[in-house]
């Protein structure tokens, strides 16, 4: 797997930093084999899933685990920590 693949620009101002009041009024992005892209509402959910389909959940939380430094040669590094087994971290390296 190419990791680069994964590495994006992501303006500031589209990350949500709190959750909605109501969390039904989220965005929602619909993508379809063929075409376009579809900008809708959470709430909407309902209209697009076809009958008999299986809908699969992810409750997964994201951690704040990303870690920026410097290199004695002044070169950049970040981690993305990714798992924890108790004792260390299973990590991602980026120089």
């Amino acid at each position: 797997m190419k990791v680069d693949l994964f590495d994006y620009e992501l303006p500031e101002h589209l990350i949500a930093q709190k959750p909605l009041d109501r969390r039904d009024g989220s965005r929602l992005m619909v993508v379809r084999p063929e075409g376009p892209f579809e900008h809708r509402l959470f709430r909407e959910i309902v209209d697009l899933i076809p009958p008999g389909a299986l809908m699969v959940l992810n409750d997964a939380r994201v951690i704040p685990a990303r870690l920026y430094g410097r290199k004695e040669s002044g070169g950049k590094v970040e981690l993305l920590l990714l798992e924890f087994d108790g004792s260390s971290w299973l990590a991602m390296y980026r120089a």
